[in-house]
């Protein structure tokens, strides 16, 4: 990271330095690991005990903070600290990226196969015949892509990836190591005590800025298409089935899987560990809570927890009074004691 003083990273996040405009910082920390010369922040209310005695030279901050103690590091103070954060973190990424482009002379390009001279395709690649890798994508070590596949412009693939034959991956996505795009769905026919492959014939599409986690999984549609729509982000180890979509600006946990030909809505949060059995219809909006069990379609904009999952108020009303059984059966076993025998 460049040396930047705190004036200089307010101005470049609209916040207000309160303290050393003149304190600089090189690097970035944890705040309960701060060191002078690094800038950390403090989003999360648990974490506020750090503040007061962390070594960090800058702490963003929100505007609404209040300190109980006294704090020796410089505060910036912004609308949304862990949202300044990021926006930090992107503009540290753009300075410090290093431009690639060519191929690299062990990867294999497959007569038929079109590579933008703006592109680059690190050691061990494999691109197949009539795939296509625009402007910009980059291809790290080891990335197989398909044959009739295509890599959208900016598109980042790490190392390990699998891109399966005819899947298409918009502009600006990031597809973490060892993620396989347009894995065969899981579909079989049973035939009495056994069952026949169904051949998968369809494909996966990502849209712009899709974001996949290491080593998640999405499987091509039985027909036609299993789609990510645009700006969604999956956690690592995610399982997405045939023929599934995922609506535009969703977010999914680590460990989620969701059964085929589902379709979930804009803006939906799903946590981790989440199970979504097939054919189902869950609203934009919705929220699940982590470890939950979706048998049943979901209504825009709820919030379910529990397996099966229903709505989160219930939920915990539930909770409580199932927390409470061993005490209330007791009491009832007492009652039942002073009763008169008949």
């Amino acid at each position: 990271m460049m040396t930047l003083s705190a004036g200089e990273i307010a101005h470049l996040l609209n916040g207000i330095v309160e303290g050393d405009p003149q304190a600089r910082v090189s690097s970035f920390c944890r705040i309960e690991e701060g060191v002078a010369g690094a800038i950390s922040f403090l989003a999360n209310p648990k974490y506020e005990c750090h503040i007061y005695g962390t070594d960090a030279s800058v702490v963003i901050v929100n505007q609404s903070f209040i300190p109980s103690e006294p704090i020796k590091a410089t505060l910036i103070r912004v609308a949304d600290a862990y949202l300044a954060l990021a926006k930090l973190l992107q503009m540290y990424e753009q300075v410090t990226k290093v431009a690639r482009k060519g191929v690299h002379p062990s990867s294999v390009i497959e007569d038929g196969a079109q590579v933008s001279d703006e592109a680059y395709i690190g050691p061990l690649c494999h691109v197949a015949a009539g795939a296509v890798i625009a402007d910009g994508a980059e291809l790290e070590s080891q990335v197989y892509v398909g044959r009739g596949s295509r890599i959208g412009e900016g598109t980042q693939v790490r190392p390990g990836v699998r891109i399966m034959h005819g899947c298409v991956v918009g502009r600006g996505c990031i597809i973490q190591p060892n993620a396989v795009i347009g894995s065969d769905g899981f579909g079989f026919a049973p035939t009495g005590s056994e069952y026949a492959r169904i051949p998968q014939v369809g494909n996966v599409i990502l849209e712009d800025g899709v974001e996949v986690g290491a080593n998640a999984t999405i499987d091509r549609g039985s027909i036609g298409s299993t789609i990510i729509r645009q700006g969604t982000k999956l956690d690592n180890l995610v399982q997405i089935a045939h023929n599934v979509e995922v609506g535009a600006n969703s977010v999914m946990a680590a460990q989620a899987g969701v059964a085929g030909s589902t379709r979930i809505g804009a803006n939906a949060m799903i946590g981790g560990q989440v199970g979504i059995i097939g054919h189902l219809r869950l609203g934009d909006g919705v929220k699940i809570a982590a470890q939950s069990g979706i048998g049943s379609d979901v209504p825009d904009g709820a919030t379910m927890q529990g397996s099966p999952a229903f709505d989160v108020a219930l939920y915990r009303r539930s909770y409580v009074m199932f927390r409470n059984l061993p005490k209330l059966a007791a009491q009832l076993n007492d009652l039942e004691k002073r009763l008169p025998k008949t």
